[in-house]
């Protein structure tokens, strides 16, 4: 994938920021605007010893619990499923997320199961991981190699950004 830069527009604590960037904008990006929105307003459901949500946008004090108990700074949500959120059937997505547990596993990850949901029920509840330590490079990476048009990706802060992949 090319590397984009330009100005993204963040959203923080209510505020609308201008910030540079090094992936795709909403401008450059082949996701439909609707689909973009629908990310925005989903709930990450993130299945920790102490269960939480994680909104795009929005800073998260049981995330800086989870980063200080785990001493790290930085995780992405991410899912296998629905490449390209196109709809494949349950048994596919199973299998997809099956290989993503074992791949992040492997490399010896520290990862919570959760689930991606919007509020307004439209589209299936995707099941997803939140992998801490992961740098903004890798949470990409990981992303683009499970066909995902985006991440939800949280810094140093703990606010989750929308992170678009295509």
């Amino acid at each position: 994938m090319p590397i984009y830069f330009g100005l993204c527009i963040r959203l923080f604590a209510g505020i609308v920021e201008l910030k540079p960037c090094f992936y795709p904008t909403l401008a450059m990006s082949e996701i439909d605007p609707a689909t973009v929105k629908a990310y925005l307003e989903t709930d990450y459901c993130i299945a920790a010893p102490e269960p939480f949500v994680l909104r795009v946008g929005t800073a998260s004090v049981p995330l800086a619990s989870l980063y200080r108990e785990h001493r790290t700074g930085c995780c992405v949500f991410v899912t296998a499923c629905n490449p390209y959120s196109r709809l494949v059937g349950e048994q596919e997505n199973a299998e997809r997320q099956a290989e993503l547990a074992r791949e992040l596993n492997r490399l010896g990850l520290t990862f919570f199961d959760g689930v991606g949901r919007h509020p307004a029920g439209g589209w299936p509840a995707e099941p997803g991981s939140l992998v801490l330590g992961l740098s903004l490079a890798a949470a990409k990476a990981l992303g683009e190699k499970h066909r995902q048009n985006a991440i939800v990706w949280c810094g140093p802060g703990g606010t989750p950004e929308l992170i678009l992949l295509r």
